[in-house]
């Protein structure tokens, strides 16, 4: 039984009707179309709207358009014979003609300059005056890419070069200068150096063609969303995820929601589909509430342009909001809405604070039926739209974005996969109600900071040259909360500035997530549009039968072009009384078929693709977007109720090769994976004002557990049919971005030479050998240059992307604690989940914390992930006392080889020192570097204090044995 959860408008909620379907608008796509423009077509026949997209050298203010060297190639073009003296002299850069348009052109650049000058009136000319402005600006590219300047970008190549050599040379010396005596020793070291150099080629050369964007919002607005007109930007629809409200505070989602409602985008264009994952009814009634506390704080954030949109997170500003103001009514409003949020807040935490008792027979809704969501294991599929085209008005009476909630149906025996899953029902949900053509994720935790960053997105989206081909654009993740000192690397600057930069110039960053603006029919599993070649010119000087059969095979590639584009043109006129629910009807629609057979060939093939929804199939095939003019809002509503049952995706594509794929915990590598493989390339996007923020966990333990889980992910692509060393040939992906995924996917092996690795210190100073032989002065060369190169690379690479040396500093330390940590377990669960079946979990014990600014940093909580890196420390700690100790017992000579075995410690000490600092410490007590030198401080002079004895009385003299020898 499935049933649609509605109402909740009031206070209560009932479900099992659809009577408030109607509150569900239309979507019409209003994407502009720029006119063919053919040789000899007069201007003035174009309608005005699309005056700004003409070309001014293209014959602008009445002049006849100067034919154009190419005709459009579905016409049919006349063979004529070329003139070389006419042809070359008309499009010929000496020639007269061009020379007269050149000189036209510049006259109209100087009369806009005059124009500008006089405040945009135009003396000659009353009419056209003001619009001509507006068509040079209109025409102008939305973006542009910004390549890092060459005195910095080249030193920097030039050094990864240098160090390529020195690797060799170094791995030629430890290669063939074995340690006879720590044979073992010497090779497990020369195996994970070698390990390190592959690891260190896949990060480095992804890097190689680093590049920054910039775009053009007003450009945008000119072309898209002129003031006074109606809006051509493309619709969007929000996704935000959620699961657990007691892990995920529901006043987190809230202000997120909050925050996409107040986004700086035309209202008809904005959906938020919410899904809950847990079907739990404080999400559902916290959400009700959000939605009425949306009618106030919208029109606020609006009319006096406030950032971010997050109440939250808005009135936590330690800024002067009255900065910018200039309205007396500002801080009167911001008072009342100060107090308005805040009796918001205690609404919702009633709510949780209700929810934390459930009681036996489960929840009940105010008219007394039992919530569908008891049980959150098996129940039927939930939507509810809380605001919508009737009803969805603000206190000013505005509209305000359409807001959907979504549960989808779970049942025993069915495979869910967990967000994967429910973003793939947000899609189909999503396409069956609005079927905007593009799509933003994001986490419950993460809001937007910045109203304009769907514009932002817009400008790579909607780019006529560049857009058709990028299937998604991606913002950097940056976080609220943080330390000033981020022990643990929580905002990932040298990933999010440094790789994803370098990705940029190759194919396209890698998807994180969250943040992500999607192109919805990337998602179906179609391949990139293919750049097409201007059509090559027919000449006469072959006869007429030769010429016919040399051009059949094209000429029959031309029709077939315009079949397809009739059979788009007919499914864009759907005749208002066709059945919706009929597939066959829909088809014969859209694709035109002339025999029986071929439709059911393309029946079943759209069923095996995306299931058995028409409704859904029908959206799929709208590029612009758009729903069914021919469905009523209440037969939409069953539609979406049906594509979210938890049946619907068997023997379908989904999570194969459309939608989010499934196969790992990490969906979104996979995702972003397998789209690149079909030829598409990404966009990363850094506005000035970061686009989103959220949380991160700042706590060891929890950074360690979200590292595990990003790690034990990649393990699972790497052990898949998807893996990038393998997967994806003879598609669309680059070489150079095939690297960065097959990096992102064997990075957690690496942990295996790391622990070795770090374990060898303590060895080397406990059996008092070491890893290298002794270094003559040319051996000593190379390694002295490996090292300079090391740092001259990381110099290098922070000038370029402006990350600041702490922040390169804490992720080589994470690096280490993470490899030894977090990537080791996520290996070993890796292998035992995908080989034997065996599913293994850490948990987490709290074991301190208070409410203090940064408290949860300093809470201690047990994992069995600190036991690697904790051993690491103390073996190296023995292992720096006892070589010490040694050398005291040895003598002099013994100090010169242990500088280079201690130099080897201290290196793993050094970088797990945040580690053992977060196992110690608070700020207010000792520091941690003093209780470490302290300990090893005391064990060496223990220890020299016992060597020496002076408590125990020698004799000056030789020291005589007695021989048996009377010598009297």
């Amino acid at each position: 039984m499935q049933y649609i959860a509605e109402g909740m408008l009031q206070g209560h909620m009932t479900y099992g009707r659809a009577g408030d379907a109607d509150m569900l608008p239309q979507v019409v796509n209003t994407m502009p179309t720029v006119p063919l423009l053919t040789n000899g077509q007069m201007v003035d026949d174009i309608p005005p709207e699309h005056h700004a997209l003409v070309p001014s050298f293209l014959g602008g203010g009445g002049k006849r358009i100067h034919p154009l060297p190419f005709s459009d190639p579905a016409l049919p073009v006349q063979p004529r014979s070329m003139d070389p003296s006419k042809d070359l002299a008309a499009y010929g850069y000496g020639s007269v003609a061009w020379k007269e348009r050149m000189e036209n052109w510049k006259q109209k650049q100087e009369k806009l300059q005059v124009m500008n000058e006089n405040g945009g009136k135009d003396w000659d000319n009353d009419g056209d005056g003001p619009d001509l402005p507006l068509m040079d600006e209109a025409r102008q590219p939305l973006s542009r890419k910004l390549p890092v300047p060459s005195s910095q970008i080249n030193p920097y190549r030039m050094i990864i070069i240098i160090r390529l050599v020195v690797l060799g040379f170094f791995f030629h010396y430890r290669v063939m200068h074995p340690v006879n005596d720590a044979y073992a020793l010497w090779l497990v070291s020369v195996i994970c150096e070698i390990w390190f150099a592959i690891s260190w080629i896949l990060d480095q050369f992804p890097k190689w063609l680093p590049v920054d964007r910039e775009t053009y919002l007003d450009r945008l607005s000119l072309r898209y969303d002129k003031e006074g007109q109606p809006s051509q930007l493309s619709s969007v629809d929000i996704f935000v995820s959620t699961v657990d409200p007691l892990k995920e505070p529901p006043l987190v989602t809230a202000n997120t929601v909050l925050s996409i409602l107040a986004v700086d985008y035309p209202v008809d264009k904005v959906s938020c589909y919410v899904s809950d994952d847990g079907a739990a009814m404080l999400t559902f009634e916290a959400l009700s509430e959000t939605s009425e506390f949306a009618r106030k704080w919208v029109p606020f954030c609006k009319k006096f342009n406030i950032e971010p949109r997050a109440p939250e997170f808005y009135f936590a500003q330690k800024i002067d909001y009255l900065q910018d103001k200039v309205l007396t009514s500002f801080i009167k409003e911001r008072r009342a809405m100060k107090r308005e949020y805040e009796e918001f807040k205690v609404r919702i935490n009633a709510l949780v604070a209700k929810a934390q008792k459930v009681p036996e027979e489960g929840w009940t809704m105010q008219d007394g039926t039992p919530w569908p969501g008891n049980n959150v294991r098996d129940h039927p599929g939930m939507i509810q739209v809380f605001l919508g085209q009737s009803g969805g008005h603000d206190t000013e009476g505005n509209e305000l974005p359409r807001l959907v909630y979504a549960s989808r149906e779970k049942r025993p025996g069915f495979n869910h996969h967990k967000k994967a899953g429910a973003m793939n029902a947000l899609v189909r949900v999503s396409a069956v109600l609005t079927n905007a053509p593009y799509l933003l994720n994001l986490d419950c935790d993460h809001y937007f900071n910045n109203s304009k960053a769907l514009k932002e997105a817009m400008c790579f989206m909607m780019d006529p040259l560049l857009g058709k081909k990028v299937c998604y654009v991606q913002f950097p993740q940056r976080f609220d909360g943080i330390d000033r000192h981020d022990r643990y690397a929580n905002r990932n600057i040298v990933f999010f500035d440094i790789n994803m930069k370098g990705l940029d110039g190759i194919q396209g960053p890698i998807y994180v997530g969250t943040g992500c603006v999607f192109r919805r029919q990337a998602f179906y599993g179609n391949d990139a549009p293919k750049t097409k070649k201007p059509p090559t010119r027919t000449c006469n000087c072959w006869p007429n039968w030769c010429c016919c059969g040399c051009c059949f095979s094209g000429r029959k590639k031309k029709k077939t072009t315009k079949s397809k584009s009739e059979k788009k043109q007919k499914f864009r006129r759907l005749d208002s009384g066709a059945p919706v629910f009929a597939l066959e009807g829909i088809e014969e629609g859209i694709e035109g078929i002339e025999s029986e057979k071929s439709t059911m060939l393309s029946e079943k093939k759209l069923e095996k693709k995306f299931g058995q929804s028409p409704v859904f199939v029908a959206s799929t095939l709208l590029e612009d977007g758009g729903t069914l003019k021919i469905a009523s809002p209440a037969s939409l509503l069953k539609e979406a109720i049906h594509v979210i049952s938890c049946g619907y995706e068997d023997k379908t594509d989904w999570g194969k090769e459309v939608g989010w794929i499934y196969g790992s915990v990490t969906e979104d590598i996979l995702t972003g994976f397998k789209m690149h493989c079909h030829g598409w390339r990404s966009i990363y996007c850094i506005p000035d004002r970061p686009a989103f923020k959220g949380s991160a966990p700042i706590n060891l333990s929890d950074r360690l557990h979200q590292v595990l889980r990003w790690a034990l992910g990649s393990v699972e692509i790497f052990l898949s049919r998807h893996c990038p060393l393998w997967y994806g040939y003879g598609g669309g992906l680059k070489w150079l971005e095939r690297l960065s995924y097959i990096n992102a996917t064997v990075y957690p092996w690496t942990s295996i030479p790391l622990v070795a690795y770090c374990t060898l210190p303590a060895v080397c100073l406990l059996t008092g050998k070491f890893i290298t032989p002794e270094l003559s002065n040319v051996a000593s060369l190379w390694f002295l240059s490996l090292f300079i190169c090391i740092f001259a690379t990381s110099i290098l690479e922070m000038r370029w992307s402006g990350v600041g040396i702490d922040d390169w500093w804490r992720n080589e330390q994470f690096w280490v604690i993470g490899g030894v940590s977090a990537h080791l377990f996520a290996v070993v669960q890796g292998l035992l989940k995908v080989l034997a079946g065996i599913d293994t979990n850490f948990t987490v014990t709290s074991k301190a914390g208070d409410d203090e600014d940064f408290s949860e940093l300093y809470a201690f909580k047990w994992t069995t992930l600190l036991i690697p890196p904790t051993t690491l420390l103390i073996i190296n700690l023995i292992g720096v006392v006892a070589g010490v100790s040694n050398a005291i017992n040895n003598g002099y000579e013994s100090w010169g080889p242990l500088f280079g075995k201690l130099f080897f410690a201290f290196w793993v000490i050094v970088h797990l020192y945040p580690f053992l600092k977060g196992l110690l410490g608070r700020q207010n007590r000792t520091p941690t570097i003093i209780i470490v030198w302290s300990i090893l401080l005391a064990s060496i002079f223990s220890l020299l204090w016992v060597r020496v004895d002076p408590f125990l009385a020698k004799s000056d003299g030789p020291v005589l044995e007695e021989c048996g020898l009377d010598c009297h």
